[in-house]
């Protein structure tokens, strides 16, 4: 099903399938990917059970897993989701954000604002939280210039927080990227 389209690129859930689960594992093992990401193992079956588990998380709400397709060739270039909701202080979490080397030149930037709009609009949260590993200087950059701000740090993350009036605030720059 297909959630948010934006220019070049759309979100669709991610399916409980043999399919999905494959195509998770390849992209989350890609040289550059694995770097920046938990680990996590390499078995079609044990990502086809956390795809089983993750499915009641999301019939609660509490979780969305989207594959990131391109529009031109409908193939599957990435992997983005919105975990960890804390209701209690209106936030979400969102990560496992992944993109191939066969991303459009504006994936990365259109999955940023699709996710967000997903979240902060559909989801009608005000805040979102995340972590990014501290050697990940591009993600880090990028971040900082949304708006999202550090704050707190251990040995191997930065961890930010945003909300959604930065949000709005920025996306008004890029508004043809996305429908």
């Amino acid at each position: 099903m297909i959630m948010h389209k934006g220019k070049t690129i759309y979100l669709s859930s991610v399916t409980v399938d043999v399919e999905s689960a494959r195509k998770i594992v390849e992209l989350r093992n890609g040289d550059v990917q694995k770097k920046f990401l938990n680990p996590t193992k390499n078995s079609i079956e044990d990502q086809l059970e956390w795809l089983g588990n993750y499915l009641e998380r999301n019939k609660n709400g509490d979780e969305f897993y989207f594959f990131i397709k391109r529009i031109d060739t409908d193939e599957i270039i990435g992997t983005v989701r919105i975990y960890d909701i804390k209701r209690d202080i209106d936030s979400f979490c969102w990560g496992s954000w992944i993109l191939n080397e066969r991303k459009t030149h504006t994936a990365a930037l259109e999955s940023y604002l699709l996710i967000n709009k997903f979240a902060f609009y559909h989801l009608n949260y005000q805040n979102s939280h995340f972590d990014v590993r501290k050697d990940n200087s591009k993600v880090i950059s990028f971040h900082k210039k949304t708006g999202a701000v550090i704050t707190d740090d251990d040995e191997m993350n930065y961890y930010f927080q945003y909300t959604k009036e930065k949000f709005e605030k920025f996306s008004l720059k890029y508004n043809g990227l996305i429908k």
